[in-house]
């Protein structure tokens, strides 16, 4: 489903601390794959980049894509996952932050039981994997931070769109995608839509198309960190969350201050000849 920004401001769904943006925003949450998709493939297509994967989840040198199912069993459950895994290991401009103690992957089948059974037994009753069959969280937190860099270097980079696929969003409102600009500005905050029950999926996914930059985001997922005997309550007062796919656009280098002054310079100058020009078309009373 995807919403307007009026749509979306009339509904009193999203927190802005800046003035109004050009933004695109596709939602999706059901009970099996097939509710989340068209949100999904739809914000494919507010990407850009096809459908067929190169090296590293890139599409096209348009948009890049993590499903966690490449991630050798050495780095998942039990085991944790590097923080700057998609960087290195599997150079995607990401890298992970978390106030826990870490990242996991949810295990193959056969290894340790799957869907972060390791953690507590009912996890796997309480979460579904969209793209068969890892998950990812962050460990002792709700909380992760997705910090974007040129693919494969340390030189810090912005995307214009970010999205995620998560499971068992039961609380609306809980879970959340916050967007941060270079300068640490936040561009907006929004919920990932609830669907009560176990085993469900959500989707939401932001483009920002009016020249905004995203330098990092926060996920927010439910208001409970996973945990040995923590158990889901299915849309009374604990919800857990996880996540599944991620899908943004290539990470480009974020520009020198010097640059983004003849930018901003550049914007200021051309909004003065506009507003000089409809001035002198005026006709003279």
């Amino acid at each position: 489903m995807k919403a307007t920004l009026s749509s979306i401001l009339l509904a009193g769904i999203v927190m802005f601390h800046t003035a109004a943006l050009a933004i695109v925003v596709e939602l999706g949450t059901g009970v099996n794959a097939a509710a989340i998709t068209p949100a999904r493939d739809a914000f494919r297509n507010d990407l850009g980049g096809g459908t067929v994967a190169g090296a590293n989840g890139s599409f096209g040198g348009l948009r890049r894509e993590i499903n966690w199912d490449g991630v050798p069993d050495a780095l998942s459950a039990p085991n944790n996952l590097p923080a700057n895994f998609f960087n290195v290991n599997s150079p995607r401009g990401v890298v992970f932050a978390t106030p826990g103690t870490g990242f996991q992957v949810s295990a193959n089948a056969g290894v340790v039981p799957v869907e972060f059974g390791n953690v507590d037994p009912s996890y796997p009753s309480t979460f579904a994997a969209f793209s068969a069959q890892r998950l990812f969280t962050p460990l002792g937190s709700n909380v992760v931070d997705v910090l974007f860099f040129v693919s494969g270097t340390n030189t810090p980079a912005t995307v214009a769109g970010f999205g995620s696929v998560f499971t068992d969003v039961d609380l609306a409102g809980t879970t959340t995608i916050e967007y941060f600009s270079a300068a640490n500005t936040s561009l907006g905050l929004f919920p990932v839509p609830a669907t009560v029950g176990s085993e469900t999926l959500s989707f939401l996914g932001v483009v920002f198309d009016g020249g905004q930059r995203v330098a990092r985001v926060r996920i927010t997922n439910g208001n409970t960190a996973l945990g040995a005997g923590v158990t889901d309550q299915n849309g009374a007062l604990r919800d857990l969350v996880v996540m599944d796919d991620f899908l943004y656009s290539e990470p480009q280098a974020t520009p020198e201050p010097a640059s983004m002054l003849m930018v901003t310079s550049g914007l200021a100058l051309s909004a003065m000849l506009r507003g000089a020009l409809r001035r002198r078309a005026r006709p003279q009373d």
